[in-house]
């Protein structure tokens, strides 16, 4: 499996392969359609209260990850769920955040390389 990480604003391309929108909450000013996702993982999402307390802060970003993987670990069926649906080819997970370095999704393609090994 190839983890690739996109905002969703990005045009959609070829080489995505399976594009996987890992937000909790749907992007702004993007519509289903033109999103050009496969799936929405709603259920691999930070929770709310530490996506508001992370607010994309790079000083944060460890202690980010640590809780991020803690509540990754504490829902297995979802992150299972998410393997399963791109195990064997190219995922692109797909976020809104402005950040390009320190957002969701850049810590679950690294939480989900750990585990598919």
């Amino acid at each position: 499996m190839q983890i690739r990480v996109k905002r969703v604003y990005e045009s959609a391309e070829a080489g995505d392969g399976t594009r996987v929108l890992v937000d909790g909450i749907w992007p702004r000013g993007v519509s289903r359609a033109s999103a050009g996702v496969d799936a929405w993982a709603r259920d691999v999402a930070p929770s709310a209260e530490l996506r508001r307390w992370f607010d994309h802060q790079p000083a944060r970003w460890d202690a980010f990850r640590a809780r991020y993987f803690a509540e990754l670990d504490a829902a297995p069926q979802a992150v299972s769920n998410l393997l399963a649906q791109v195990s064997g080819g190219v995922v692109t997970l797909v976020y809104a955040a402005r950040e390009t370095r320190y957002n969701n999704a850049v810590a679950l393609a690294e939480y989900l390389q750990a585990r598919s090994r």
